[in-house]
């Protein structure tokens, strides 16, 4: 079987001072063979066609499937054969693979992660805590070091993030109508959950991380007093300039502080997207903060991202590309992990939910499409060659696994009653 493969894209040698270690792939012969055997066992099952430099090709596509070409075979197979949920990420950054020229990097990964579950057979699955690495400890979110996992990601640039955000620079899955743009589907996102968490007229809220500040606009223009903390000082310097020139300073107080140390009590409290970055250790912490800060007929409005609970049990201790290059100390809850630490450490307990997982899908496609329109803006701000090869990386693979269904993104009404 074979095609003409495309001419090779040039692609720049990682930076040595900004990307140690990334251009030199690891050599371990047993481990390459191994893997190259079960990539192309998994291959034969999917809608796609991996393309070698001599023209051969491996998998279950046509010639009009997603492409997977691969520029150093030898390099790929040495990096998944060390640490597959790093190397595979790794691979692309450095090009030892790119997609074919007429196939979108998502569409490629979404041929992964529609069969993630069964790429690898059960007998080697049981195997995976031999080979995989495990979160280290100096990436565990307990005060002080939480600031500076949250400081990798939302520290990186300011400038960065406006690029390929909406307006209100909300950095989470919008919740789109019929007709609405990304930015309409963002301030609706917002109002849903402000809804859930029954903001209203001189409601006093505390809003665990703030963003660039676009939801304590929000609740403060509805008549609200916002407390709003935050660990990332870029994001808060922000803010304020936002908070400001929208008019509601007087109604918005935001403090660089780890939420365990909030006091008070608060008829509102509500976090967007801020559970995955506290860890599966904190969990009970986080929520009986939340507990110890409501008020009793308060409510809780939260926004999540979500696994299915067997998958999150079996990866919850790994550490893979996102960790180590966009989110460090990261993990993914499940609903069901989430009604758990509710019911075992707390008061509270779920009244309403809404699932919207497709929606983050769309979202991420179109912040992936605003940062390649706008990468020269990017590159202007500091950025390489090798950051955006990561960043389309981070924002394809997040956008193939909410497309896939792998994960999802609900928004919770929690409180301590139904009334």
């Amino acid at each position: 079987m074979t095609q003409t493969m495309g001419t090779r894209r040039s692609i720049p040698v990682p930076n040595a001072g900004v990307w140690p270690g990334l251009l030199s792939a690891p050599h371990n012969a047993p481990r390459a063979a191994i893997a190259k055997v079960l990539v192309r066992a998994a291959v034969t099952k999917l809608p796609i066609r991996v393309m070698f430099p001599d023209g051969t090709w491996w998998g279950g596509g046509t010639a009009y499937s997603p492409q997977m070409v691969l520029h150093r075979p030898a390099h790929f197979f040495n990096r998944l054969g060390v640490d597959i949920k790093i190397g595979f990420g790794e691979a692309y950054m450095v090009g030892d693979w790119t997609t074919g020229p007429d196939t979108d990097l998502a569409d490629l990964l979404l041929a992964f992660a529609e069969r993630l579950q069964s790429l690898i057979p059960a007998p080697l699955q049981r195997l995976r805590g031999l080979v995989e690495s495990m979160q280290p400890d100096d990436e565990d979110n307990r005060i002080g070091q939480a600031e500076r996992n949250i400081a990798r990601h939302y520290d990186l640039s300011n400038e960065l993030f406006e690029n390929f955000l909406d307006p209100g620079m909300l950095y989470s899955s919008a919740l789109f109508e019929p007709g609405d743009d990304l930015q309409a589907a963002q301030v609706r996102k917002v109002e849903s959950v402000l809804d859930y968490a029954r903001v209203g007229a001189d409601s006093d809220v505390l809003e665990i991380g703030t963003g660039w500040g676009q939801l304590a606009i929000q609740a403060a223009q509805r008549g609200a007093q916002v407390t709003s903390v935050t660990l990332s000082r870029e994001q808060r310097d922000l803010a304020l300039q936002r908070i400001s020139a929208a008019g509601v300073a007087d109604r918005v107080d935001v403090q660089l502080r780890d939420y365990r140390e909030v006091g008070g009590q608060y008829d509102a409290i509500v976090s967007v997207e801020m559970i995955e970055a506290v860890g599966e250790r904190y969990w009970p912490e986080y929520f009986q903060t939340v507990d110890r800060l409501l008020r009793p007929d308060g409510r809780f409005g939260l926004q999540s991202i979500l696994m299915d609970h067997r998958a999150m049990m079996a990866t919850r201790k790994s550490y893979t590309w996102i960790h180590k290059y966009v989110f460090p100390g990261g993990i993914i809850p499940s609903a069901y992990a989430i009604e758990q630490t509710l019911q075992g450490h707390t008061s509270l307990q779920i009244l309403e939910r809404r699932d919207f997982g497709r929606h983050y899908a769309r979202t991420l496609r179109l912040w992936r499409e605003r940062f390649d329109e706008r990468w020269e803006q990017v590159r202007a701000a500091g950025f390489d060659e090798t950051f955006k090869r990561m960043w389309d990386f981070y924002l394809a693979y997040c956008e193939a696994g909410f497309a896939s269904r792998y994960l999802s993104v609900a928004q919770f009404s929690i409180g301590r009653d139904a009334i």
